[in-house]
């Protein structure tokens, strides 16, 4: 049996000559979060996030939603925006996994929940490389939910603090690796001094032997 996304990506975006490279499974989020819960009631659907892209240059990067009625195996697309039109992504939490989301753009503001809190990060890491590789200017910002309180600080400069700390790990590393090493060199010094001492001596012992002997 086909999956969702497999069916979305053949009849949504295949068709018009484009390549889905991510979705995720979305229910609206209100003041109240509840729990994920698929639908299949009269009258109710499930809804998907797609991003795709587009096989012929110049590319284009597209950002669509996708329903499926409740009683119908095809979907259909409702609305879409250029990846262009992305001005903010909010959901990111440092401390909990998290499905919770916003999609910010010129002309509109969507508050989700995603199925799963690995689902949503799985589509904003995509989300995020897409948008590094395809886009010049105006990148979307990737925000947390922590800094959006404390400041509105971007998911960049926590990253830049991960790298900024991976550095001074391996600076320290790298400072010990040079002690070890000349540790390890003052101790072969050593031994070679203690080497040359004992075979000059040695030496001397055998010229000493040898003159009495004769």
């Amino acid at each position: 049996m086909m999956s969702a996304k497999s069916a979305i990506s053949k009849e949504i975006f295949a068709p018009h000559d484009e390549r889905m490279l991510a979705s995720v499974q979305v229910k609206r989020r209100t003041k109240k979060k509840i729990p994920f819960l698929a639908t299949g009631g009269q009258g109710e659907y499930l809804t998907y996030i797609c991003l795709s892209v587009t096989n012929k240059k110049p590319t284009l990067v597209s950002i669509t939603k996708v329903k499926q009625f409740a009683g119908s195996s095809s979907f259909v697309r409702r609305s879409q925006w250029m990846l262009e039109q992305l001005r903010q992504v909010n959901g990111i939490d440092p401390n909990r996994d998290c499905p919770e989301f916003d999609l910010m753009f010129e002309n509109a503001f969507d508050q989700w929940v995603a199925s799963t809190a690995s689902e949503k990060c799985t589509f904003f890491q995509i989300l995020h490389n897409i948008s590094q590789r395809y886009l010049s200017d105006k990148k979307p910002e990737f925000i947390n939910y922590q800094s959006k309180v404390s400041g509105g600080n971007s998911i960049l400069h926590s990253a830049a603090d991960s790298v900024t700390s991976a550095v001074q790990k391996a600076s320290q590393a790298l400072n010990e690796r040079g002690e070890r090493l000349g540790r390890a060199e003052k101790q072969t010094a050593e031994m070679m001094n203690s080497s040359q001492q004992f075979g000059e001596t040695a030496h001397k012992a055998y010229i000493n032997t040898a003159m009495k002997l004769s």
